[in-house]
């Protein structure tokens, strides 16, 4: 359960500032400790002292934010103003200060190749005169996905992005702060199907030409045993059809269809791009990360793009439509996943 939104202002937010402050002082004993561990793994794979690095700068890079958005905050007259486009253009600024600082991070200290088959960006993207807005249906895999897709899209395409994410994430203060302040939705844990859709619906509705809605439709990462219950639910409502083609997928979770429906009928005159990566799928944990983690970090993605012109209106074909997506990027994580992460599939 996530505290109250005053015990995460008043008790987390500085609660990282101090650890950030503590972590610096005294970094000679955690450089210490992160050696000695280091020695008990083959040579290439100095975790310790790797993790360690990118931990003190994401400490600073987070306290830096906060204050950032301390600083933002009285200049909005205390909060007042925030929702003025010029006070949320600054978060938007601060966001894309972070992602770029943290992404540049991870290509010095693990290696980081991101390698992405994209759709050519228009010419009103090119000099950012965007004419419409996109939602972007993304896969679920390990929690830096959504880092690395809203870095692009602000980064590269120079969108501002809307996401729908769960709640549990608030625990991150500087994350906490920013997508509060900007239009996002943090949704419970238990929270109905029909309560995410609405919120999706909501974001979706008041989208301009430089927004992107980011939706990832399977609701979670993939694993086995979620594979069985998103399969068993297919069958019990009688789509048998869904819960065949639902068995086809070596990678992926059925998508659940009314979130990216409601947002294709909110924003009719948005593109829809579908986001396909692998690489570090297998990442999930921090013990996955401590056991797993490759000298060479390397992400294959590809973009596909629909212009509104060409998306299905009806409801029956927008399901059938993004099973078919569905099973195109599963076909092409099957082709690009590196070769050291056996498929899924058979572990279930």
């Amino acid at each position: 359960m996530v505290p109250p939104r005053i015990v995460r202002r008043l008790i987390l937010a500085p609660l990282v500032i101090a650890l950030t402050l503590a972590v610096i002082l005294t970094l000679p004993i955690w450089l210490l400790v992160a050696f000695l561990a280091s020695l008990r793994l083959p040579p290439p794979q100095r975790r310790a002292m790797r993790l360690l690095t990118f931990t003190v700068t994401w400490l600073a890079l987070e306290s830096a934010a906060l204050v950032a958005c301390l600083g933002l905050w009285i200049a909005s007259g205390f909060g007042g103003r925030l929702h003025v486009d010029t006070h949320q253009n600054r978060h938007y600024a601060l966001i894309r200060w972070l992602l770029s600082r943290v992404y540049g991070a991870a290509v010095r200290i693990f290696g980081l190749s991101v390698h992405i088959d994209e759709p050519e960006l228009t010419a009103e993207e090119i000099a950012r005169r965007l004419t419409r807005p996109v939602i972007v249906l993304s896969r679920h895999a390990g929690p830096g996905d959504s880092f690395l897709l809203v870095y692009h899209l602000l980064a590269r395409y120079g969108r501002r992005p809307r996401i729908v994410m769960k709640a549990a994430l608030q625990l991150d203060p500087s994350l906490d702060v920013v997508i509060n302040r900007l239009p996002n939705a943090f949704v419970p844990r238990k929270t109905a199907e029909s309560g995410i859709t609405a919120e999706i619906r909501r974001l979706s509705a008041g989208m301009d030409a430089t927004d992107a809605l980011v939706i990832f439709p399977e609701g979670g990462n993939f694993t086995p045993s979620r594979r069985r219950r998103a399969i068993g639910r297919l069958r019990e409502k009688g789509l048998r059809e869904e819960a065949a083609r639902a068995e086809s997928l070596d990678h992926l979770l059925p998508p659940r269809p009314n979130g990216a429906i409601a947002a294709i009928e909110s924003c009719p005159t948005a593109d829809v791009i579908f986001v396909a990566h692998t690489g570090l799928d297998h990442l999930i944990t921090l013990g996955d990360i401590w056991r797993k983690l490759p000298a060479n970090a390397q992400i294959q993605a590809k973009w596909w793009r629909y212009p509104a012109d060409q998306v299905p209106r009806t409801r029956d074909t927008q399901i059938t439509w993004l099973f078919d997506q569905w099973t195109t990027i599963d076909q092409w994580i099957t082709d690009n996943r590196p070769t050291h992460l056996t498929s899924q599939k058979e572990a279930s």
